[in-house]
């Protein structure tokens, strides 16, 4: 299984339509790849607050829309990262899609932690409330995003689902590189999955970004992991790992309930 992460910039300047056709000229660079993974909402720019309300689109609009093609023309699954989602109703969500290689919705997954430390996405936002896992080419897969890192309880009701690789799209600050790596890398251990990262690069809003981008297995060993620069990295990874980590060592099957007392 080669996987593919693509870390985008989004300047405040550029716009949505130039980035998608900025962003697809990067996603064909990622051709050979089985599973293609964006940032957190790369198209508007998370940190780009006042612009949510305009550029919110449903599940039918441009930035799924592009992300079937580019799932056709790879011949691959795209997690598009994720996008300002608007619903029936008018709710905003941050709403993360995978997309098959026959252009279906494999996966959704709306973010349940909205953020709200110097962040107006929990002001802007509508908190997710579900969780599901999808059966993939490359085993269950399942998806949370940037901020649920830090709430392994959300983690571990994916694994009691079946998940066996999560994937964790981001816009996650240069200033807490440490704890984007100390996370990944605890929750790939402590739930025993194959964890897929991908960060978002550049500068939003006066907060520089992250980047490393990175592929984390059960045992701990970091697969991959890219700089702080816009582009594509890739690796190959053995999905079949996750299931010889748990046979080999199965703390999921010890795992223990005390009784709780006043």
């Amino acid at each position: 299984m080669k996987i593919a992460l693509v870390q985008v910039a989004s300047p405040p300047e550029e716009s949505p339509d130039a980035r998608r056709r900025r962003v697809g000229r990067l996603v064909a660079e990622a051709r050979g790849a089985d599973l293609v993974v964006l940032p957190e909402l790369w198209a508007a720019g998370y940190f780009a607050f006042d612009s949510y309300e305009e550029h919110a689109e449903p599940l039918e609009g441009p930035t799924v829309a592009a992300a079937r093609e580019w799932a056709a023309d790879l011949g691959a699954h795209v997690h598009l990262g994720s996008v300002v989602e608007r619903d029936a109703a008018g709710r905003l969500f941050n709403t993360a899609v995978l997309v098959a290689p026959d252009g279906t919705l494999a996966h959704t997954y709306r973010k349940i932690h909205v953020f709200g430390y110097r962040s107006r996405e929990a002001e802007l936002l509508t908190p997710g409330e579900d969780v599901a896992v999808a059966d993939t080419a490359f085993g269950p897969l399942a998806a949370t995003t940037c901020y649920d890192l830090r709430f392994p309880e959300l983690w571990r009701a994916l694994v009691d689902r079946g998940a066996h690789a999560v994937v964790v799209p981001a816009a996650w600050p240069a200033a807490r590189l440490a704890h984007w790596r100390l996370f990944t890398s605890c929750r790939a251990v402590e739930q025993q999955v194959l964890l897929v990262a991908c960060n978002a690069v550049g500068d939003q809003g006066g907060v520089g970004l992250a980047g490393h981008s990175r592929v984390v297995d059960p045992w701990g060993e970091v697969l991959v992991e890219a700089g702080v620069d816009e582009g594509v990295t890739t690796c190959v990874v053995d999905p079949g790992v996750v299931h010889r980590v748990r046979a080999e060592f199965p703390v999921l099957a010890d795992r223990r309930f005390g009784r709780v007392t006043a």
